[in-house]
Parts: structure tokens; C-alpha cells; sequence
């Protein structure tokens, strides 16, 4: 969905390297952890985008580069037309109460020894934005509007469960009235049920607050739900960005394919019959990714000719739907098709019994 407002948050070619050091004082400079490596990308005013791949793929770092709690190496971060790459601290302070971030842990995000009360208030209070008075009325009422007690404000985040630590994390986001929220897999570390309350509310807060969010996570069914479009990031660069119900409904990319038949499908016929798309290996490092097409070394779709030799551009492919393969039109049309695939028994046909004889003694 794209907004006619225009994009809140643009990045081009954006890097964030760490360096790895070496020596008795760690003073030679051996290398780089390419943990972001070239993302350009666009999320519309009042949109989610979400931001999906395997953990270690740099998902988490491309959120905090553009609060910028990493110091992008290369590229540049714009936020509301303002290129913010190299800002001051002081200029930062300012700008963050437009930006804020909900953690992916609600245990280890809030500080155990301040209240409710206390935590919420505080961004509040950094940014001069109201008074003890004010502050403590504000705080209940951002309580109220997250689904916890104006009471809670009294008690410590030890007595509250996961979900209701996750709503304190947004109720703190929440507090200075932001603009746009990074949203770090903030479902992941709870139960179903409660992740089902929480994106529910996440999608309330933002209808009611014209609220932006970049909402990564690895669960795809959870970025379906929530989501009007959706970039797939693959070892440090995005592959593949597209409209939520086109990408789950035309994936172009090898990667996304891969990804999508993985998700288990609540029909145990349809499940049955299905055969996924199987990747080689594991991810590679980060610190020497693969030259060229950086998923050829995991790819069931790898062709003998330019996947090794040439690196691929993000390209449109249809309206709003970009893909960063050579064979994506040959992969939807069927030419291409996946191999080196483990196989996998047939729909309805039962797998051989062992064999008893080389089972071992009970």
C-alpha cells in the first residue's frame, strides 16, 4: 500500500559494518561483520512494512540504523525528508521523540528496579514534554489506552506476565507521541494467544495514533497479518519487497519460496500433498558473504550461468513488487525449476517400515 503522503523513512544503499579486530589489544583491523550491505528501501507514511528473514540476515540492525543507535558505515537514513546519517547527538535527542522502538524481549527491556509508573514517564521526562504532574496523569492514561490498569503504574515489571510487559513497552513508546515505530520482533517470546492481543492492539494504536511502523520479525503468518507490504532480507540486502497479499500469493524470489512453503498450512490435506522448496546448508557468514548472487550457494533454483558470476539488481517486476533474481520471470513461468531438492514421499503414499533387523537392541 502506498501512502499518498509520501515515504516517512528512506534509506539508500545503506551499510552497517563492525569491524573484527584482532591482537593482544585488539588493534589490527582484520575484517567486517557485513551486517547491512547495501539496503535501499522506502516505508510509506501511515503503512506497515514488514521486515522478514532468517535471524543473523541484519533485520535487527536495519531498524536501530535508522533510530540510529548503530552509526550506519555508508548510505544515508532519511527520516521526514531530513537526511539524518550524520546528525549530531543533540540533533538526535530532538528527533528521536518522533521515533521510537519496542523491544523484542519484554523481560530484559524494562529496567526492574522503576515502577510502571516510572518507566513510562521517563521519555517524558527526557524530552521535556511534561511536568511530575502532567507526566503521572499522562501515564495512567497511556495505561488505559494499552489494556492495562491506571493501578499498574504503582507496581514493578516482575508482577506483570509477557503480553502485559510487552504493553508497558508500548505504552513507554507510546508516551511522547511518536511518528513511526521499529517494532523488533515484539511477538516472538510470547505465547500465541497473547501474540494475537498484541498485534491486534498494535494495529488499534496505529489506526488511532496515524502511527508508521516497521514491524520485523521471522514469523511469517504474524507479517501477513499485520502488514501491507513486506521486504524479505537475505544476509544483509533485500531480495524481494512486495504488497503482503502479492507476495504470499506470487512469491518471485528463490529465497521467499523457500520461505513461504516451510509456513504450515492449518488443512492436513492440502499440507499433505504439498512438497516444500528445501534450502542447502546453512547461512553463510556474514563477514565473506558469497560473491555474485549472494544466495546461490543455498539456492534450489541456481543456474550454472550468472548466479555465480553476476550480482543481481532490485528490479520491478510488477506494480510495487521489486525482486533481486535473474530467473524470477523464468521461475513464476515454470522454466525454471527447483533441484537438489531431498526427497520428500509422495501425497497418500506411506513411507517405507524400517528395517528391524538395523534398528538397535531396546
Amino acid at each position: 500500500m502506498t501512502s499518498p503522503n509520501g515515504s516517512i523513512v528512506r534509506l539508500d544503499d545503506l551499510k552497517v559494518w563492525f569491524p573484527i579486530r584482532s591482537g593482544i589489544v585488539l588493534d589490527r583491523h582484520v575484517g567486517d561483520i557485513k551486517a547491512v550491505d547495501g539496503v535501499t528501501l522506502e516505508i510509506q507514511r501511515g503503512e506497515t512494512l514488514g521486515l522478514v528473514g532468517e535471524s543473523g540476515c541484519g533485520k535487527s540492525t536495519v531498524g536501530r540504523a535508522i533510530l540510529r543507535l548503530y552509526k550506519p558505515t555508508s548510505g544515508t537514513i532519511h527520516f521526514d525528508g531530513q537526511d539524518i546519517t550524520r546528525l549530531t547527538e543533540g540533533d538526535l535527542r530532538a528527533l528521536r521523540r518522533r521515533m521510537q522502538m519496542v523491544f523484542q524481549d519484554p523481560y530484559a527491556s524494562l529496567n526492574p528496579r522503576h515502577s510502571v509508573g516510572r518507566i513510562v514517564a521517563e521519555p517524558m521526562r527526557t524530552h521535556g514534554l511534561a511536568g511530575r504532574r502532567a507526566a503521572h496523569a499522562r501515564v495512567r492514561e497511556i495505561l488505559e489506552i494499552v489494556g492495562l490498569p491506571a493501578d499498574a503504574a504503582t507496581r514493578y515489571p516482575h508482577e506483570f506476565s509477557g503480553g502485559q510487559r510487552q504493553r508497558i513497552g508500548l505504552a513507554r513508546a507510546l508516551s511522547v507521541n511518536p511518528d513511526f515505530i521499529v517494532a523488533d520482533e515484539p511477538v516472538s517470546a510470547l505465547d500465541v494467544s497473547i501474540q494475537a492481543q498484541i498485534i491486534n492492539l498494535l494495529e488499534e494504536l496505529q489506526a488511532d495514533f496515524d502511527l508508521t511502523y516497521l514491524f520485523i520479525a521471522h514469523d511469517l503468518a504474524v507479517v501477513r497479518h499485520i502488514s501491507d507490504r513486506i521486504a524479505v532480507m537475505y544476509l544483509g540486502t533485500i531480495v524481494e519487497v512486495s504488497p503482503a497479499a502479492e507476495l504470499y500469493a506470487n512469491p518471485l524470489h528463490p529465497y521467499t519460496i523457500s520461505l513461504l512453503s516451510a509456513v504450515p498450512i492449518p488443512d492436513p490435506e492440502v499440507e499433505l500433498k504439498r512438497k516444500p522448496v528445501l534450502l542447502a546448508g546453512d547461512l553463510p557468514s556474514p563477514a565473506n558473504p558469497p560473491a555474485a548472487c549472494r544466495f546461490h550457494t543455498r539456492c534450489p533454483y541456481v543456474q550454472p550461468t550468472r548466479c555465480r558470476d553476476e550480482t543481481p539488481a532490485l528490479r520491478k517486476l510488477s506494480t510495487g513488487h521489486e525482486v533481486a533474481c535473474h530467473w524470477a520471470e523464468e521461475i513464476k513461468s515454470g522454466e525454471v525449476k527447483p533441484h537438489d531438492v531431498t526427497p520428500v514421499f509422495d501425497a497418500g503414499v506411506e513411507p517405507p517400515p524400517p528395517d528391524l533387523e538395523e534398528l538397535p537392541p531396546v
